[in-house]
């Protein structure tokens, strides 16, 4: 296995063939009536998430049979395996419910428990954020890059919901928003790859699972920016789903001290 542009092109090959094959099927469920389950942790659950993860295992499994897959949907196989996808099929599946488009599809692929590449997707507006580790991420055929520089006076913060974080997570989030010029709330991945492409300038989410931040890492460090979790430490396949992300080095060092 090498970095950058010399990663295998079959896997970002098959990345691109998931992406495309997630959002023909999200395309055809967008704003269309649809039922709705709940899992255990009250999370809500369609049918296109479910049909939008088969369908990408099916190509992986015909494509790359000896790797592992790791999915919101349908759990792992191959746990062992030296190569692993880890796919969300719907990172934002209340965003999709609402008709808005911000939900995306999460496709990373994990060398020994080390996201190797990152992939974002957006069907219904067409944008796609790839990125190889080592390599510059990509929105579709453009480079994409953070805004760089500034301090956590001038930013603008986002996160997920503050409904994920536990009370002293909560606390912790509260210094940083108050450190901040402006603060987004939601959008999930999306709020991630608007930080990739310059709009975002730090992201803090808490509760994240594998298949929530794998693909983001990738991207946000190829665009130029920092993503760690709340210790500082890389973003592994064992990460504890405490992340921050930020522009530069400077914003992540004081979004990282008020974490603390």
């Amino acid at each position: 296995m090498q970095a950058g542009n010399a990663v295998d092109s079959r896997f970002i090959g098959l990345a691109l063939q998931l992406s495309e094959a997630a959002g023909g099927v999200l395309r055809q469920y967008f704003r269309q009536p649809m039922s709705v389950d709940s899992k255990a942790d009250l999370s809500p659950v369609t049918v296109a998430d479910r049909e939008v993860e088969r369908v990408m295992r099916a190509l992986i499994e015909a494509e790359f049979p000896e790797h592992g897959i790791i999915g919101e949907e349908f759990g792992d196989v191959r746990e062992a395996a030296e190569y692993q996808w880890v796919l969300d099929p719907i990172d934002g599946t209340r965003s999709f419910l609402g008709g808005y488009p911000l939900f995306t599809t999460l496709i990373s692929l994990v060398h020994r428990r080390q996201p190797l590449l990152g992939l974002i997707y957006q069907p219904i507006l067409n944008e796609r954020w790839l990125c190889v580790s080592g390599g510059q991420t990509k929105l579709n055929d453009s480079p994409a890059r953070v805004r760089g520089g500034g301090a956590l006076a001038q930013a603008v913060v986002a996160t997920t919901s503050v409904d994920y974080f536990t009370p002293p997570q909560a606390e912790a989030f509260l210094r940083v928003k108050q450190a901040c010029a402006n603060t987004v709330l939601g959008g999930d991945a999306y709020a991630y790859a608007m930080l990739a492409s310059g709009q975002v300038d730090v992201v803090v989410d808490a509760g994240l699972k594998p298949y929530d931040y794998c693909a983001l890492a990738p991207i946000i460090t190829g665009a130029g920016g920092v993503m760690t979790d709340w210790d500082g430490k890389p973003i592994t396949l064992g990460c504890d789903g405490r992340v921050v992300a930020a522009g530069n080095a400077q914003l992540h060092a004081e979004a990282l001290a008020l974490l603390r």
